[in-house]
């Protein structure tokens, strides 16, 4: 389990002019920043099984990268020197270097060597021609003049990687191109940290799970499954729990449950503001839990917080008060309470619980950059909130990127999200977009 200092309280105490009924998306970022802390469990795996993990301590080049000077093509290896003349050069072939084999032999002014991509690079030598760039007759080359500097087509040993030196550090996932840079250096197994076990589950008594016969004023829980789908790209753990109806029995259970098995804990459901469940009172009875109100669409009601394990759950707390004082915030589980529309759970968590949960599998990398897309439309937006638009990016005949929106922008028309590859992101103070105008995308990036 993930530990904590501060409460919730605290925390709300180090943002300026915080307001839990109108929060604005840039102090939700700040404040689960704040809420958060890395996992510090490690687990040592072989590189077929560490895609997609966090780096436990940085990866030390054993040796220098390339070990040797190489060629960097297939032609012919000299000594730049020559090329001081200015003219062009006719060199004698002595022989030929092929890669993994050290050549032996040696190469006297006025000769060169006949070098495949790769190979070492023989003393004295440290320039490559390309071989479509010569002329040969029988033994002998002719190269051009003013084709080349010393030192060209050259790999010098340790240019990549230097013996001693971090190859990868620490906090940075495992991709497949680092997973071949940790191979190149001979490594059968890198340090990680675990992965984040992150529980779910939906609330409400209107929601149908799979199988279930329909039935009046019911849907089917589409939530369960989206994110589910969610965390299995991060790299979680999953912990289904499937839905959970509204009875405090049922709910209390579901909450004490998921706290003593998982890092984070994250619903669907129930924390819309006059909403007849009783999972906002569950949430305040187990945890140290800040309700809010955050000025964005979709996805505006918010619970963020703690759950704490059963033996250390505090008692109920009176309806009026704000977030519990129970300040022991050891063995808890960081808990999002979402929206319960479709497409604002997706928002919500692309948003503000994605970048949470990296930050908990102990992830250094900087949130990925907004693009800039021109418009093909005009958007309505009213200043004083965030609007994350679903919008189909592509490239117009210029070569510049474009958004268009999916249509019918409502939080449960899920239909526009699964059509969309990335939001249009309309900051807080942002107003209309006219046609033309550039605005910022948050790519889909594979995360949905």
């Amino acid at each position: 389990m993930t530990s904590a200092v501060k409460s919730i309280d605290q925390i709300a105490a180090e943002l300026q002019g915080y307001d839990p009924q109108a929060l604005p998306a840039a102090d939700v970022a700040r404040f689960l920043s704040l809420l958060v802390t890395p996992v510090t469990d490690r687990l040592e795996l072989p590189l077929f099984e560490a895609l997609g993990r966090v780096l436990a301590e940085d990866v030390v080049s054993p040796f220098d990268v390339p070990p040797h000077d190489n060629s960097a093509m297939d032609g012919y290896a000299f000594d730049g020197a020559a090329l001081a003349s200015g003219t062009a050069l006719q060199l004698r072939v002595v022989g030929t270097a092929l890669a993994g084999k050290a050549w032996q032999g040696t190469v006297a002014p006025g000769e060169c060597l006949k070098i495949m991509t790769g190979a070492i690079m023989p003393a004295g030598l440290d320039t490559v021609v390309p071989q479509e760039f010569v002329t040969v007759q029988g033994e002998h080359i002719s190269v051009p003049p003013k084709l080349l500097q010393a030192g060209d087509n050259r790999r010098l040993r340790g240019e990549d990687l230097m013996q001693g030196r971090a190859a990868l550090s620490k906090g940075e996932l495992l991709t497949p191109a680092r997973l071949g840079l940790v191979a190149s250096l001979g490594m059968k197994t890198v340090s990680t940290l675990r992965p984040l076990r992150v529980a779910y589950f939906s609330t409400g008594d209107e929601i149908l799970s799979l199988g279930e016969p329909p039935r009046e004023g019911a849907v089917y829980d589409s939530n369960r499954y989206t994110v589910f789908g969610m965390l299995k790209r991060l790299g979680c753990e999953v912990i289904d729990m499937g839905v959970v109806r509204d009875e405090p029995a049922l709910l209390e259970a579901a909450f004490t449950s998921a706290a003593a098995q998982a890092d984070a804990i994250i619903t669907s459901g129930g924390v819309s503001v006059g909403e007849a469940d009783y999972t906002k009172t569950m949430m305040k009875k187990l945890g140290d839990v800040a309700f809010w109100r955050v000025a964005m669409r979709p996805g505006r009601p918010m619970a963020v917080g703690r759950i704490l394990q059963a033996k250390s759950a505090p008692g109920p707390r009176p309806a009026d008060s704000g977030s519990s004082q129970n300040n022991s915030t050891s063995n808890a589980a960081i808990l999002f309470g979402l929206p319960g529309n479709p497409v604002a759970v997706m928002v919500t968590f692309l948003a503000f619980v994605r970048p949470a949960l990296l930050q908990m599998m102990g992830c250094s990398a900087p949130p990925a950059p907004l693009l800039r897309a021109r418009s093909q439309e005009a958007i309505r937006k009213k200043p004083g909130r965030t609007e994350y638009q679903r919008g189909t990016v592509s490239s117009a005949a210029d070569g510049s990127l474009q958004v268009r929106t999916t249509g019918n922008q409502g939080s449960g028309v899920l239909s526009s999200m699964a059509e969309a590859n990335g939001l249009i992101v309309l900051h807080h103070g942002q107003g209309n977009v006219a046609a033309g105008e550039d605005v910022d995308v948050m790519m889909f990036d594979g995360s949905i």
